[in-house]
This record gives C-alpha cells, structure tokens and sequence, in this order.
C-alpha cells in the first residue's frame, strides 16, 4: 500500500528526542502519484482491512484500539469515514469523548475510556481520548480544579504522573490482547485556516464552524507545546504514536489505513480451525441440507 520507509518516518516508539518541527504536516513522502491514485490505492487498503477484520472477528482473541488526536479540522472524522468504510458494523465501535459529565469528573481521568474499550474481536476507534487529559486540560488549568482531585495530590509532577499511568494503562491493553495504535494528526496552521474559511463558505459545512475553533486556534502554540511532551512521554514500543502529515487529506487516510493494516497482519489473525468432530458433524449436516433439495 506505502512503503515501509514512509510508515516509519511517522512512526514513534521512543519519544526521548521527539520534536514535533521535525513532522512535515505537508509530507507526502517518496510516493509518485496524485490525489486520484491516492484514492484508488486507498480503496485497495480498505479492501485489504475488511479482510482482516473479517479473520479478527472470527479469531475473537485480539482486539484494536485507534486512538485519534488532533486540533480541529485535522481531519479525525474523515479519517473515520473514508478509512473503515469497508468494515463490518457488528465488529467496530466509535467513541467521541467530549466535555466529561458529572457521573465522568466522580471517577479518575481514565475510567470513561476504559469502560468503552473494545471486546475481543473488535476495532475500536477513540476520536480524541484519556490523551486530552494532558492536552486540553493543560492548556485549560480550570478544568483540572473540576476534578475535584485532593488539593494535596495536584502537584507540580501531576502531568509526569498521568503520563506513567496512561503508559501503565497501555501496556496493561497489551498485555491482556488489546493493540493501541495512536494517531496524531498533524496539521499546518495555515491549512487550518483554509479549513475553516472553507467551513464557512460553503452551506453544507457551516455547521461544523463554530466560533469557539477561533479561541482555540489563538492557542495554537500551547497546543503544539503539550502535543510534543504528551507524544514524547507516551511513545513506547507496545503503544506507538503515529504522526501523520495531514495537510493532504487523502495521503493521511492512506497512510492510516496502511499502519492498522501493518498492526493487524503482524497479529496473523486466522480463522478459527474446525477439528475433527466437528467437521463430522458439518458433513452429516451437509447431507441432510443436499437431500432436502431432491
């Protein structure tokens, strides 16, 4: 689908010299075709994935977390869209987490993902996740004091210590089956702005814009700050981030589709093997079945 030199150019398992700057949001690699072979390509990656989904789900040991981050317009809902558009509804599930509820901020900044992992056999896809607990709310600080955390434990290492949870929260995913595969989806600040003038110029798309993206993009440089510490202290080699050039929208969908598929062939998910009692069993069925149409 892409090369193996373009899949680990973004890829990042160990964040200790990790510098955001270095990540081309407009790189699209060593590949010579356009915007049309892109997308005729990526139509063969989601072939490929509805194939390897179909064996994960019959397999039923593993399961895939996508975790998706980003600033707005990166293009987390396209990426869901076009990327699994062949994947059988029964074996995915999608959750957006959004401004945290009352029930929510009563337990720690993990148990709404972790109640929503996926089962065995299944894909599922944060759109945003437990990382805005280290990117949101440290560009918000107010939103750290509706916690209601003890005064004694919000310390000056609180984000130290919620980047050695999320990391012993991920190696514990891996350890019991569960693949966590994160996506940064890295964007231009000037192909934002066209992304929102875009929003608004056209009727169809007015209702994503919402002034409040304005606000956010006035802190485009916190933000670019807390993407770079969260991806440098949560980079491992069983939880790889991949930082992925999205000022191209359809070169970021194919290099998505090209990493889950790479996580997922690594699996070898097989089919599940009928032994022999079985199958005596299926062939006399067989029989039955074949009389019933004399």
């Amino acid at each position: 689908m892409l090369s193996e030199k373009i899949l680990e150019r973004c890829r990042v398992t160990d964040g200790d010299k990790f510098k955001l700057k270095d990540y081309d949001p407009g790189d699209t690699g060593d590949v010579d075709f356009d915007k049309k072979d892109g997308k005729e390509l990526l139509e063969v990656g989601v072939k490929k994935l509805a194939s390897l989904q179909e064996r994960l789900y019959a397999e039923g040991r593993w399961a895939i977390l996508m975790v998706l981050q980003g600033i707005d317009t990166a293009g987390k809902d396209g990426v869901i869209k076009h990327v699994m558009s062949g994947i059988n509804p029964q074996g995915c599930s999608v959750h957006s987490f959004k401004q945290p509820s009352h029930l929510e901020l009563a337990h720690d900044f993990l148990w709404r993902c972790n109640k929503a992992l996926p089962m065995r056999g299944h894909i599922g896809i944060f759109n945003r996740s437990y990382y805005e607990e280290t990117i949101v709310v440290r560009v918000y600080p107010d939103l750290l004091a509706k916690q209601n955390i003890p005064p004694k434990l919000v310390t000056k290492d609180i984000w130290k210590e919620r980047y050695q949870d999320i990391n012993n929260f991920e190696r514990r995913l891996a350890r019991s089956g569960t693949v966590p595969i994160k996506f940064f989806l890295n964007i231009s600040k000037e192909e934002q702005l066209k992304r929102l003038l875009a929003r608004i110029d056209d009727p169809d798309k007015r209702w994503k814009f919402s002034t409040y993206d304005l606000a956010e993009r006035k802190l485009w440089d916190q933000y670019q700050v807390v993407y770079e510490d969260t991806i440098r202290n949560t980079a491992t080699k069983h939880a790889p981030w991949y930082v992925i050039p999205c000022d191209k929208k359809w070169f970021a969908r194919l290099v998505v589709a090209a990493v889950l598929a790479k996580h997922m062939e690594a699996l070898d998910l097989q089919f599940p093997k009928v032994d022999a009692d079985e199958m005596q069993a299926i062939e006399a069925a067989h029989k039955k079945l074949l009389a019933q149409k004399k």
